[in-house]
Parts: structure tokens; sequence; C-alpha cells
């Protein structure tokens, strides 16, 4: 997993916990803004019931806000190689928060339901072109080896994730238009410190094409991996945008259950899944992982009270972190296609799965019954398993050899 833009010796640094914390500024600088961009994930949770409330909408279109955010995302990510190969990963980060900034200030003078769904939507295309290009700007600049910039891109995402719904809890208390405003101020203070801190890489010699991202899924492991984070996502999202309609409580209620859920997914990506490497194994790991968060589904789904319910949501994020870590691992890893052509093919399919879950959870809810949208959930996750399994062969390349450390094995490649 190693980037071709990073330098010898950050590379061969001792991956210790203390290099690992030993970046530079720019390196943090892109992190804040990764915290940031996540929290935009989790920040309208807790203000979800309000948005219907004052907007006059049923669950189901207000679910559209994440429809919108991760479709657009989705399809945006055949673009960011595109246009990061010829602007460069600094300029592409930049664009990407820009839109956010703009798109966030707009979401919160939204009329209508229309409206708020439309700008979500301008806000998903500056969320895939940061997103998509921070991974790789992280890689490149960070010391201490490929997985140690995994794990810090994985604590942002841990991180903005258990943030967002406090975030969106506290403001959200007082209008539910203020998360949207907050937000676009911390991004526009991202902007700053990107634009000061990060130096421009070096742009690739050979530009990337709109439909390389597509051809690369014809790859088994690639396809592979994509298809089964599709089938995940879907899962992961159903928790993340429907529950909130069930807990019935308040904003400070769903923001402080969906904090401790985003502090499981947090603690989970950045110091539980590397130990189950170790000793397991990456595919292994997967199975593990999306079994239980199978059997946690169908729980959610059999919750006799809100007790169980916010119990099980907690422990989601445990199973959620794990497998954030391991599947952007076994994408990166599974084919030696360049990083953002694999990148793009693989996010384009996995955030389908997360645009199409919101809506269809909210459908399934109010045509069938509440407990609907969590056992279509698990059987999805179900299918996951069933797809790693049929495919292993594909995925021998992100194995891991249980005993040793991963990013040895990264050196050895």
């Amino acid at each position: 997993m190693r980037s071709p833009h990073a330098t010898a010796p950050a590379e061969n640094l001792p991956a210790t916990p203390m290099n690992r914390l030993r970046q530079p500024l720019a390196v943090w600088a892109t992190a804040f803004a990764s915290v940031v961009a996540f929290m935009g994930i989790g920040l309208v949770d807790p203000i979800l019931p309000a948005i219907a409330t004052g907007l006059r909408a049923t669950p189901s279109q207000v679910s559209l806000l994440f429809t919108s955010y991760f479709l657009i995302t989705a399809v945006a990510m055949l673009g960011t190689g595109f246009v990061s190969s010829r602007i460069g990963g600094k300029w592409t980060l930049l664009t990407g928060l820009a839109l956010v900034v703009v798109f966030a200030a707009l979401s919160g003078l939204s009329g209508s339901v229309a409206e708020l769904v439309g700008f979500r939507a301008g806000w998903g295309l500056g969320n895939a072109m940061f997103v998509a290009t921070a991974l790789a700007v992280i890689v490149s600049t960070a010391r201490g080896g490929s997985n140690a910039a995994i794990m810090l891109y994985e604590a942002a995402l841990g991180l903005g994730i258990s943030v967002g719904p406090l975030v969106g809890a506290a403001l959200g208390g007082l209008h539910w238009r203020y998360p949207f405003f907050g937000t676009s101020v911390l991004m526009a203070i991202g902007f700053v410190l990107v634009a000061i801190l990060l130096r421009e890489n070096p742009k690739p010699a050979r530009k990337i094409t709109l439909a390389e991202p597509l051809r690369a899924l014809r790859h088994g492991g690639l396809a592979t991996t994509a298809g089964t984070a599709f089938l995940y996502n879907y899962a992961f999202f159903t928790v993340l945008a429907f529950t909130p309609f069930v807990l019935h409580m308040d904003a400070h209620g769903i923001g402080l259950v969906f904090f401790g859920w985003g502090v499981a997914v947090a603690v989970s990506s950045v110091l539980l899944a590397p130990l189950l490497q170790r000793r397991h194994g990456t595919v292994t790991v997967m199975y593990g992982t999306l079994a239980a968060f199978t059997v946690l589904l169908l729980g959610l789904a059999a919750a006799p009270g809100r007790a169980t319910l916010v119990a099980l949501v907690v422990l989601c994020g445990l199973a959620i972190g794990v497998s954030n870590t391991v599947f952007t691992e076994a994408a990166m890893e599974v084919t030696d296609l360049p990083r953002p052509v694999a990148s793009a093919g693989y996010n384009l399919v996995r955030w389908i799965g997360a645009a199409l879950a919101p809506y269809v959870s909210g459908l399934l809810a109010e045509h069938l019954d509440p407990r609907a949208p969590f056992l279509v959930a698990a059987v999805c996750a179900l299918l996951a398993v069933a797809l790693l399994r049929l495919n292993r062969g594909h995925l021998h390349r992100v194995q891991p050899i249980p005993g040793r450390d991963a990013e040895e094995l990264v050196l050895d490649r």
C-alpha cells in the first residue's frame, strides 16, 4: 500500500505509536478537514425528526438528505481521479472543501425539503472530491508507512462521525438550521489550513480517464471488495439514517446515542481492527465482523425497548469500525491498479449502497413495518459474507499471515 509519492525516509521509519503521531502539519491539517467532512455524515442524524417537523416532511422524504448526498458522492467518484490527475491533489482538496463550505451554508438557508435535498447533493459533490483525495494525500505525506496513514484517516473518520451527532444535537437544539452553518464555518477553517500547510505533490505523469474506474471493476478482487462493501454500506447506513426515527428521542438524546456509536467506530477502527488483523488475517476479520453485524441487526429488529436499541446501536459501532478499516485496506491492496483508479471504482459502488439504504428504509417502515429496514439490512450483511466466501480466491493479496504486523507485509512488497 505504499504511495508512489512517499519519501524513502518516511516510509522506512519504524511504525511505532510515537512515530504515527509525529506527522507533518500538512497531515494534521488534512486530517482536521477530514474530521469535519465526516462530521457531515452524522451531523443530520439528531435533527432528522426536527427537519421533518420543521419542513412538514415524511421520514422517507427527509431520508433523501442522505440519498442525494451519497448518490452524488458515488457518481462523482468517477471524476475524482480525472480531476486530481490534471490539477493535482492539493487543488482537488481545496475545490472539494470550497464546495462543501458553499453548499453547507445553502443547506442552512433551505426553505423546503426539495431545496435541502438539492443542496445536500452539491455538498456530496464537494465531499467526493475531498474524501477521495484526502486518503491519497495523507498516505503520500504521512510518516510511518501507509498503514499508519490509513489508521490516521480512519481515526479522522471515527472522530468525525462521533462528534458530528454531538454538534448536530448542540446546534440543532437551538434550530435545525444551525448545524449546517456550523459545518460551513469549520470547513472554511479546514480550507485555510490546507491552503497554507499542504505543499502540492508532483502531478501524475499519466492522466486518468473517466472510464478507467469502471474498467477497474473488471478486476475480480476489486469487484469482490466493492460488491461486498455495497451490501455492507447498505446495512451500515440503515443503522445511521433510520434508527433516529425509532429511538423517539429529542435531538440531544439522539446525539448522545450516536456519539457513543461514533466513539465505538473510532476506537475499533484504530485499535481493535489492527489487533484482529494481526491475529486472524484481513479476510477472516471481514467474515467475522460481517457475521457479528448481521446478528446485531437482527437484534435491532427484535429489540423490546429503547434501552436495548441504544445498546445495540453502540455495539454496531464496534463492528462498523473494524469493517471500515479492513475494507479500506483490502480495496487498496487487492489490485496493482493505480490507487486513485482503484479507489474511485470501489467508492462508486459502495456509496451507491449508502445512498439506497436511507430512502428504501423509510419506505419499508412506512409501508410494511418499522422492523423491516433492520431485517433487510441483516440480509444484506449476510449476503456480503456469502459474496466474500464465493470469491475468496480473488482475495489472496489481502490476507496477511497471522502473527505478522501488516506494515511488515507492506514493506516486504
